[in-house]
């Protein structure tokens, strides 16, 4: 239920750059993190969406958040445009 509203949208952005850099342009709706990925690699945006009241849904795997966004690779954060 959770990866559905992010298979289902039509905007959709992948990886730590591009969703930090969309967060830090309000234009993100939502942000999904993969709990697998390292820390130093989320926090900043974890902490942006915190101070923003940015929606954060939590994936259990970068795999499963890749395969959400149709790569074959693993993401550790995609996000939801406005």
């Amino acid at each position: 239920m959770l990866l559905e509203e992010l298979r289902k949208a039509g905007k959709v952005i992948v990886g730590m750059r591009q969703t930090i850099k969309a967060i830090e342009n309000n234009t993100v709706r939502a942000v999904y993190i993969a709990r697998d990925a390292e820390e130093k690699v989320t926090s900043a945006a974890v902490r942006s969406c915190t101070e923003k009241s940015i929606p954060l849904f939590y994936v259990d795997t970068m795999a499963e958040l890749g395969k959400a966004c149709n790569i074959k690779v693993g993401a550790a954060m995609a996000a939801i445009l406005e």
